[in-house]
């Protein structure tokens, strides 16, 4: 049972649960969600953090605030066990702060945060690399043998959820651009009727007088169609105003 000491019921279910996709998951929400999970399902942890390397670009989530200060004050060191985890690829850990003779600069960071023992876990997710911290405010709390059966639980869970939401994200991204030409097209076509009809040309010398316009000032098509169309709306709608004003009854003078 040693080995399995790390996971509970509620930390698999809540782990299996970042898998599930809705309108507004994102990198963000589901840093949020492991974070969150770890700190409530893991005995003995009191709170945990993830970092999410991409592109040399990091995103930083965690269950406390003091933990991310924690998570980027030990990046500005240089120093410490997340540091250790990603250059090795190797779990990283921290029995005791206080008899801790690596970081000496990150554990008196860690100590000022509470923090007397950590626990931290490197998870490939090509293209990116997740490094997840857990934290106790008591010394010993992570044992080697349970953190290798959380390892390869996080290693397949947050594999898994973070392959669905990349996943989710390119459908989400291909049918926002599929909007956006759908609307630049009914603006161009909208221009294009503007043009004619106030030219008296085909449809065809509408599109190539756009595209001869646009050429010329550097503006895409259907950023100038859209232009065109606004300043057609303006003019019809001061030319109603004006057509409704010299309309309307005047007052009858007084005799």
């Amino acid at each position: 049972m040693e080995s399995t000491a790390m996971i509970t019921p509620g930390l698999a279910r809540d782990l299996a649960a970042l898998g599930r996709l809705g309108e507004d998951t994102s990198t963000e929400s589901v840093l949020r969600g492991l974070t969150a999970a770890l700190a409530a399902g893991v005995p003995g942890c009191s709170g945990a953090s993830a970092e999410h390397w991409r592109d040399h670009r990091v995103l930083v989530s965690g269950s406390h605030s003091e933990l991310i200060l924690l998570v980027e004050g030990e990046r500005e060191l240089g120093e410490g066990p997340s540091i250790e985890a990603r250059q090795s690829g190797g779990r990283a850990t921290v029995t005791d702060v206080l008899t801790e003779t690596r970081w000496p600069r990150y554990d008196a960071l860690a100590i000022r945060s509470g923090v007397r023992s950590v626990l931290v876990v490197p998870i490939e997710v090509p293209p990116a690399l997740l490094v997840v911290g857990l934290y106790s405010v008591r010394p010993g709390a992570f044992s080697p043998q349970g953190a290798s059966s959380l390892a390869d639980m996080l290693a397949e869970q947050v594999g898994v959820a973070m392959a669905n939401m990349w996943e989710f994200e390119e459908v989400r991204t291909d049918a926002a651009q599929l909007q956006e030409a759908l609307a630049g097209r009914s603006l161009i076509d909208q221009a294009k009727g503007i043009i004619m009809q106030t030219s008296g040309c085909s449809a065809e010398a509408a599109f190539e007088e756009l595209r001869r316009i646009s050429q010329h000032h550097q503006v895409k098509v259907a950023d100038l169609a859209r232009l065109l169309v606004e300043e057609h709306q303006r003019k019809s709608s001061k030319s109603s105003t004006s057509s409704k004003s010299s309309t309307s009854p005047r007052a009858p003078k007084r005799g």
